[in-house]
Parts: structure tokens; sequence; C-alpha cells
């Protein structure tokens, strides 16, 4: 495009490209790689795309919600943009409502509103009419938030004390007849699926994961595995090179961690892994 952008005279050329649909390509330098027509693989840092980014120069990156937030702030400020939102969470947030919700789709909003007043309030609760039992926060890779924690404001500040994270505002709500067990296994699985296979904690620790997981779901020696399984989150959380196999962990340790009876636990209920 050569048009002048909000008449300041400076032209704007945006050139959109077509990726292959891997998810791990949504971290950045994944990104880069898959621009570049390389296999999406996550790239080791330093150095930061800001000094070596695409064909090795100097590039930023930013995500589709930032610049659908930008003409907005150019038009309006960002004192006003500003006057949106809680805390250090300014501004607004898309959110998906997904699974077991009456009135799924995508709503923006303000950062603050609680996890309760969406799902209740605009996603109506659960298409089954049954209790809601967990709701997942920030995508396939967020925790899995319990009835005691509904009232947990959705903005970036809350989700970090309650140990989830917003990610890009998925929310999936499941109602009493799920089986959290299994959910853990999922979030294994979908990480063995997307890995690009660069780091070992990811690669290795989420087809260990499954593993661990169905030796748990079958009952066979549950507290030597239940052992294997924090120690192996613990290690994907940590040592894995990018968020997909660091994430992995908070489904699986929220879901043990909020309801322990279905991994064959009784309370005190386990902490999730730090």
């Amino acid at each position: 495009m050569g048009a002048s952008v909000l008449g300041s005279g400076h032209p704007l050329d945006v050139e959109a490209r077509l990726g292959a649909g891997a998810y791990i390509c949504g971290e950045e330098t994944s990104l880069l790689d898959s621009l570049e027509g390389k296999r999406g693989q996550v790239r080791a840092k330093p150095p930061l795309p800001a000094i070596s980014g695409l064909f090795g120069k100097p590039t930023v990156i930013n995500n589709v919600l930032s610049f659908a937030s930008t003409p907005w702030v150019l038009e309006h400020g960002g004192r006003a943009y500003a006057e949106y939102g809680v805390g250090r969470s300014l501004g607004s947030q898309p959110l998906q409502l997904a699974g077991n919700i009456r009135y799924g789709g995508l709503i923006e909003l303000a950062f603050g509103p609680t996890i309760r007043e969406l799902v209740e309030g605009y996603g109506g609760g659960t298409r089954s009419g049954r209790p809601i039992r967990a709701v997942q926060v920030g995508g396939p890779l967020g925790a899995y938030f319990p009835q005691s924690l509904l009232d947990t404001p959705l903005d970036y500040e809350s989700m970090l004390a309650a140990k989830g994270m917003l990610g890009h505002g998925g929310i999936v709500v499941f109602d009493d007849t799920v089986d959290m067990a299994r959910q853990a296994r999922f979030a294994f699985e979908f990480c063995a699926k997307e890995s690009c296979g660069k780091c070992t904690p990811c690669r290795i620790g989420s087809t260990r994961g499954v593993e661990t997981m169905d030796r748990i779901i079958r009952g066979d020696d549950r507290a030597s595995n239940l052992a294997v399984l924090e120690d192996l989150c613990h290690t994907m959380k940590f040592g894995s090179l990018c968020a997909l196999g660091g994430f992995t962990p908070y489904p699986v340790m929220s879901a043990l961690t909020h309801f322990p009876e279905d991994f064959g636990l009784r309370p005190p209920r386990l902490e999730a892994a730090e």
C-alpha cells in the first residue's frame, strides 16, 4: 500500500504471507524461520530478533492484537486507550468462549471482568445445563480454574497470582462430567504433536508425559508415577527452549492441584510446581 497513513504523509507497505499452520510458528523465532522458507523451529536466544532476526537483520515482532489496537491508539491517543482496563493491564483483550458453553464466540472487553462474569454473564453457562466444574484460561496450555477461583479477574496480574495466565484469551468451559486426569493427558499429547523437536525437555518430556499419565489413569503405582509427573513438569517448565514446553505444566499441574480426586488422590491437595 502506498497511501498516506491517517494523513501523515508517510506510506506503509504491507506484505501478507500465509503460514504453514504449525502451532509452534506462533513463537517469534519459529515464525522467522517460516518466513525464510525453513521448517519452523525455535531459535536459541540470544541473539534476540531485535538484534538478529529475519535474514539476520534487526527485526521487531508484534502480534495481531497489537496491530489491531494500533489504529485506535493513533486516532484517540495512548492516554484514552489506557483508561480501559485495571492496574497494569491497560486496554482491551479479545476473549474467545468455547467448549461446553451456551453462547460461544469472540468478544472484546477491557481487562478486569472475572472468569465467572464472562462465562455466566456473556456465555450463559454450560450448554449442557450442568454445573461448571472447570474453566481453562489462556488457550490449550492455560491453567484450569475450579469453581472456587472463578471470581479471579481477567488481567495479567491476577492470572499470575492464581498460577495461571491470560495468554491469547482463549476460554474453554467444562461441566461436571469432565475427567481432569484425561485433560492433563491431553496437554502432554498436544505438546508432543506440536513440538518443533528442537529441545529435549519438550520433545521427550511431552511423550514421557503421555506415558506417565496413561499409567496414572490405569492406576499403576500411582504414588511413584505422580512423583515422576511433578518432576517432569518441573523439568519442562524450566528447561524448555520456548513457551510450548514451558507452559505445558500449567494445565497438568493445575488439574492435579484442584482436582486430585481424578488422579486417585485425597486431600490435602498437592501444590503446583513452582
